[in-house]
């Protein structure tokens, strides 16, 4: 980085001595004609006031490569970047500090997966012919046009984008939703050191007696593995998919007598934003869509006809298994009552300004080891990985493409069946009054009484998978009679009363939700939804404190913090950014969470603690049982006292002395952070913010910071608010976190942010009179004479 700072001020330095020419070059070009290999007509894109390109073409090929196009000269950095997290490239442009990161994406076998999905493609279908276009318009406009100022700074050589990198950049986000690598590890460590009595604010099923004879340099592994997942995702400054809130609600219950659709999904903050909206529109083919890197396919998206959103599913799809080595042999485990040998393969990964790195990769019969990779000396204990994504076929391109289309519940319940991985919630509906809602993955069926919350034992039949489920037993609904359906990452039911693992959210968030929807003297609208969206209230805070506020009544004495007791108790757990009371009971939270489990965890595995919904649930729990072992010899009444002390202490010294100056706002902020933001005085250059940034943690307003002292940097929420009243569906509401463009100094860069930290809505041009009124700009690619 010291390397690529010094790159970056020459830069500047040519730029300030009259090389403003070099940006120039930089900048999208959004106007003119521009001349496109192998295009079979002309195409129209124009640019509404917010930078998204209104894409019309004569077929549906020439619209893919034109929104290929467009899109790379938005975002082409997003792309590459996201790539290399995916395949393990990222030491090679970054250096030595991300071969621990390459070397876990590795292990995972996403490069290998790529192929594997390539391979099973149906090279006619008309979902490969549109990625075939959409990557050839990327490849063109790279081929044609100055790097990206990223790629002068860190160094990287243009190379072709390939459907390989399309399903690797899945897998990546297929990654991003599993939670069992920050869960598993931490809940067995719970279970097997320090004992069941300590697993019961967890609310879990448990076994009674720990059954894996993990070795200390075991769980020195697994915390590594554990952090490493975290970091890998939060570290290099690329979204991260955490949560989200759909809810569909049915004519009878709206103002207008039509459905109506709100979504927004909620993931990781970065520059750019993780959606790329545009609207593509051929013969037989008209779609507002929101994109990610390297896919065609919109993942929301709508018409005059229908539109749909999604969550996700938090479904368990991956398992970590504790294989049993043959002394005699280290490379073979015990499956299926014999020693099998391990396969064993070895990498090179390479590192900018050093010599490549070799890595070893080991597989055993349950999938691959993730832990030995991460050190010099294999563990005692390989742990494998069984993950979905690696073994089911997964048709999601295909599905993908078929959603872009499903304007009936058939067709998106078919669509939805070829989403296997990762689980998603689709919720749906259309401007004939239908509405519904699929959990889209392929369910693994585990032997009876398996608890895959934890490691799994390998030598046993624990570890099996018995197939899959059919998709007609995943969760779904279709025109419920309640007249509403809501999603918001809580566990579902499914009609066969089957159990479905997961790692779910807190049922607070949805419950909220489905309370206000469920409310027959509400006529939903435009505008109540939107409160709805933006709304920073929730019980979580009142069933924390409710056990917990006799025991601050008897320990605090001193008035003015007696004063501040009492004010806690008549809060209504509301997160605007006045609020004092919110900043207290946030740092209380952690404080106390601190002062009960910190010791006992030690440093690695508590901090992994912090980033697990696990933590959500237990602290209640917790809260209420004043028997519990967390509390320690001392019990519950010392730690809360402690926790309160060392609460008002770190307020004071970080925002005050006066408690009214604690307010959420000056505590609570967001700044959107570009990959290279992570680097001063870079940060200062790209990225967006801060903002003072109101809600929270799993209120609908979801913007969420990680559980730790103030102040509070939000690191995931709503990443986009989408609202679509299907009697007036040219009028949807939209709101992009950042800005279109993720080009530096561009005018859409960041022209968003303040609204959208304020709450504010655009309107999503979608009928033809509203996107030729709202046209700033018109971009006509026409085809070149080598495509004659």
């Amino acid at each position: 980085m010291k390397r690529s700072l010094s790159v970056l001020a020459v830069l500047i330095a040519a730029a300030a001595a009259g090389g403003a020419w070099y940006l120039h070059g930089k900048q999208p070009q959004r106007s003119g004609d521009v001349a496109l290999a192998h295009l079979q007509g002309p195409v129209s894109v124009r640019y509404d006031d917010r930078g998204v390109p209104h894409i019309q073409a004569q077929n549906q090929a020439d619209l893919y490569r034109a929104l290929g196009y467009v899109q790379a000269q938005d975002r082409l950095f997003q792309m590459e970047i996201m790539r290399r997290l995916a395949r393990g490239e990222l030491a090679e442009v970054l250096g030595p500090k991300l071969v621990p990161t390459d070397t876990l994406f590795r292990s995972l076998r996403i490069r290998e997966q790529a192929e594997v999905y390539v391979a099973r493609q149906d090279k006619q279908s008309p979902a490969w012919q549109a990625l075939q276009a959409y990557l050839d318009g990327i490849n063109q406009y790279q081929a044609s046009h100055p790097r990206p100022l990223e790629f002068d700074v860190l160094g990287i050589t243009p190379r072709p984008f390939t459907a390989q990198d399309t399903f690797s950049v899945a897998g990546y986000m297929a990654y991003s939703f599993a939670a069992a690598f920050r869960t598993e590890p931490l809940l067995t460590y719970v279970r097997d050191r320090l004992g069941p009595d300590y697993l019961k604010i967890f609310d879990l099923e448990w076994h009674p007696q720990g059954v894996l004879p993990l070795a200390a340099s075991d769980w020195k592994s697994l915390d590594t593995v554990a952090q490493l997942s975290q970091q890998a995702l939060t570290q290099a400054g690329l979204p991260q998919y955490e949560g989200s809130n759909a809810w569909a609600i049915s004519g009878a219950r709206t103002a207008s007598g039509k459905p109506l659709l709100a979504g927004d999904p909620h993931i990781g903050f970065s520059v750019p934003a993780v959606w790329y909206e545009a609207q593509v529109s051929a013969p037989g083919f008209d779609l507002y869509g929101y994109h990610q890197p390297l896919n065609p396919f919109a993942a929301l998206g709508q018409n005059m006809d229908f539109g749909w959103s999604l969550t996700m599913f938090q479904n368990d799809d991956l398992d970590l298994v504790a294989e049993k080595v043959n002394p005699a042999n280290p490379n073979q485990v015990w499956y299926h009552g014999q020693w099998t040998d391990m396969q064993a393969s070895t990498q090179q990964v390479a590192v900018k300004g050093e010599q490549p790195v070799t890595i070893t990769l080991r597989r055993s019969p349950h999938g691959p080891i993730i832990n030995d990779a991460l050190g010099k000396v294999a563990p005692a204990t390989p742990i494998a990985m069984w993950w979905s994504f690696l073994e089911s076929q997964n048709p999601i391109l295909e599905g993908f493409y078929e959603v872009n289309r499903a304007d009936t519940l058939v067709k998106m319940r078919n669509a939805a069946a070829k989403i296997q991985s990762p689980g998603l919630n689709l919720m749906w509906a259309n401007a004939k009054g239908d509405i519904g809602w699929w959990a889209a993955a392929q369910l693994p069926i585990r032997p009876a009484g398996v608890q895959p919350q934890f490691i799994l034992d390998g030598s046993g039949p624990d570890a099996d998978k018995l197939g899959f489920y059919p998709f007609s037993a995943n969760p779904q609904e279709e025109n419920p009679s309640r007249g509403f359906i809501v999603s918001a990452n809580f566990q579902p039911l499914s009609s066969t009363g089957m159990a479905i693992p997961g790692y779910y959210n807190l049922a607070d968030r949805g419950q909220q939700l489905f309370s206000q929807l469920d409310d027959p003297s509400v006529k939903w609208d435009a505008r109540n939804t939107q409160a709805l969206q933006l709304g920073n209230r929730t019980g979580y805070a009142e069933r924390v404190l409710k056990p917990l506020l006799p025991v601050l009544r008897e320990v605090v004495s001193d008035a003015q913090e007696k004063t501040l007791v009492e004010q806690l108790a008549q809060w209504h757990g509301d997160y605007p950014l006045g609020s004092t009371n919110a900043t207290l009971f946030t740092q209380f939270l952690y404080e106390l969470t601190y002062a009960a489990m910190h010791d006992k965890l030690g440093d690695a595995l508590f901090d992994t603690l912090l980033t697990t919904r696990d933590l959500d649930s237990a602290l209640p729990r917790l809260a209420a049982d004043a028997d519990s072992p967390w509390w320690g010899p001392a019990g519950r009444a010392d730690i809360v006292k402690k926790a309160w002390r060392n609460s008002l202490t770190h307020l004071k010294s970080t925002l005050g002395d006066n408690p009214g100056q604690w307010q959420w706002g000056k505590a609570h902020t967001l700044t959107h952070g570009h990959p290279l933001g992570k680097q001063q005085p870079l940060d200062k250059l790209f990225n967006v913010g801060p903002f003072a940034a109101p809600g929270t943690h799993e209120v609908p307003d979801n913007l969420s910071a990680k559980l730790g002292p103030a102040p509070w940097h939000v690191s995931y929420g709503p990443s986009t608010r989408r609202i679509i009243d299907f009697a007036d569906p040219a009028h949807a509401l939209t709101i992009n976190p950042v800005g279109q463009s993720g080009v530096l100094f561009d005018a859409h860069y960041s022209d968003q942010a303040k609204d959208y930290i304020e709450g504010k809505y655009r309107q999503a041009l979608i009928q033809e009179g509203d996107v030729a009124k709202g046209t700033v700009s018109t971009l006509r690619l026409v085809p070149s004479r080598k495509s004659n």
